[in-house]
């Protein structure tokens, strides 16, 4: 299912003996673009502390009852690590939180979840999937932070991001929605990180090789649209990018040959 970040915020958090709190925001990381983190917001549970829950504990989201089921008990997130949101979050944090709950980590393969292209929900398999070197250098940015970050075509600023649409499956963002307001008045478009050509963080742009014309031919997004894969298709073709599930499912087959991810 894909679903905007800010609807999920809204959202409660239901550990496996009870309510444990609410979404607060996101931590992605900005090499696969990929939730990492959700940062929960415990109310008078913990005192009003923040924790981070790894997407490897979001088992289930319903929509119907706006709620996220979460793989752990409201003891073992007392016990883990507290988080202070003003602070980056440390290579060091993430290896102690990854050890204290067993998980393997993303960052220890190429793929999206490391070495494999999906969430191993098979516990059986974690250990042999862990490694201690990363592979790549990863980089946490928070959804609040990065909302409103601009967007240049390659001729022109186009609009800002106004939220971000995530595969409650995978737990990748899929798409940026940007507001044209402020160059085409009434009309949200999607983007796709995948054809983002570069980024500065220090100055908040975010940068497209495609032209401000291919982004304003492109389909309209609104609120109430249902977002499903005829309006991927031709999303993506107005682009002429493959869609991702396409590159995914190639990735998926390589790593089954392999017999690490079954």
């Amino acid at each position: 299912m894909l679903i905007k970040a800010k609807t999920l915020k809204s959202y409660k958090l239901n550990a496996l003996d009870g309510e444990m709190g609410r979404a607060l925001e996101f931590y992605f990381d900005d090499h696969h673009w990929t939730i990492r983190y959700l940062v929960a917001d415990t109310g008078t549970w913990l005192s009003g502390r923040k924790v981070l829950i790894s997407p490897h504990a979001l088992i289930a989201v319903s929509k119907e009852e706006q709620h996220i089921s979460v793989d752990l008990t409201r003891k073992q997130i007392e016990d883990s690590t507290f988080i202070d949101t003003d602070k980056p979050v440390s290579r060091q944090y993430e290896k102690t939180y990854y050890e204290y709950y067993g998980w393997p980590a993303y960052w220890a393969g190429s793929n999206m979840w490391g070495m494999c292209p999906y969430i191993m929900r098979d516990r059986r398999k974690w250990r042999e999937t862990t490694q201690e070197e990363p592979v790549w250098d990863r980089h946490l940015r928070s959804t609040n932070g990065v909302s409103g970050h601009y967007i240049h075509a390659s001729d022109g600023e186009i609009g800002h991001i106004e939220d971000f649409i995530i595969d409650d499956d995978t737990w990748a963002i899929r798409y940026l929605i940007i507001d044209t307001r402020n160059w085409w008045p009434g009309k949200k478009v999607l983007i796709s990180p995948q054809w983002i050509e570069s980024v500065s963080w220090s100055e908040s742009k975010v940068y497209l090789s495609m032209s401000r014309n291919t982004v304003k031919m492109s389909p309209e997004y609104t609120n109430d649209l249902i977002l499903n894969r005829d309006y991927e298709i031709r999303l993506h073709q107005n682009y002429q990018y493959q869609g991702y599930w396409v590159n995914e499912m190639n990735v998926q087959k390589e790593a089954g040959t392999a017999n690490t991810c079954e």
